[in-house]
């Protein structure tokens, strides 16, 4: 039976915190810096709705590829017009993506990533553009074997072929990996479909949804993982 020799790690929300609470300080930023008349909680679900839309559509295979900063810059745009205000939306994703690179670490990941990296090689594989992700890794001073982010890939999680090409540049089987991130969707169904083992970070004890694939392991906390990557065997 082979043990595992890769962990594999989501960024957003599993190492690095992406929370509500950083997105509206980023669209407050964006309201001063631009002079709108607008209130930020209702221009930041203005956002959301567009960009919602747009994750719908990624994963589909016949659906052409496009960046997030294409993709937020439109949501930008959508934004603006459902609330009447003159914005600049190119700008406003500039200010986004400046902010996504100095998104902090969750408390307990320097400490846990310290732990696994004495034992198993790791990699980080990521729906982000690289114009963030990069710059929000080297601030945290945070380094993998391999980082492959949805850009470089021209391809979004869940689909299989983002983890496929991590798993050819890590010239490894998936029963070698799993794969650890916070979301059933792209994390646990995307890593479980190519056959790698799936650890959900689930810090909020949220509920798993019946209509999704479960994950292998389920933790509160990165700190549980040294010793259950230790234990799992194919």
């Amino acid at each position: 039976m082979s043990a595992i020799t890769t962990i594999i790690f989501d960024m957003y929300d599993t190492l690095a915190q992406n929370n509500a609470r950083f997105w509206l300080e980023t669209v407050a930023r964006i309201i001063q810096e631009q002079g709108i008349n607008a209130d930020a909680e209702r221009l930041w679900q203005e956002w959301r709705k567009v960009d919602a839309v747009s994750r719908q559509q990624r994963a589909r295979p016949e659906t052409p590829f496009r960046c997030y900063f294409e993709t937020w810059q439109d949501a930008f745009s959508g934004a603006f017009a459902a609330l009447d205000v003159a914005g600049d939306a190119q700008a406003a994703t500039r200010r986004a993506f400046q902010d996504m690179g100095s998104r902090p670490a969750f408390p307990e990941v320097l400490e846990a990533l310290g732990l696994v990296q004495r034992q198993w090689r790791t990699a980080l594989l990521s729906n982000a553009d690289d114009g963030y992700l990069r710059p929000n890794l080297a601030r945290l001073g945070l380094e993998f074997s391999q980082v492959l982010s949805s850009q470089e890939a021209r391809c979004y999680k869940p689909r299989p072929e983002l983890f496929q090409e991590m798993l050819r540049r890590l010239d490894v089987t998936p029963q070698e990996c799993c794969y650890v991130g916070d979301r059933q969707l792209e994390d646990v169904q995307g890593a479980g479909q190519v056959g790698m083992r799936t650890v959900w970070i689930n810090r909020a004890g949220a509920t798993p949804d019946p209509k999704l694939p479960d994950p292998d392991y389920m933790i509160r906390s990165l700190l549980e993982l040294p010793a259950l990557a230790g234990d799992i065997r194919k």
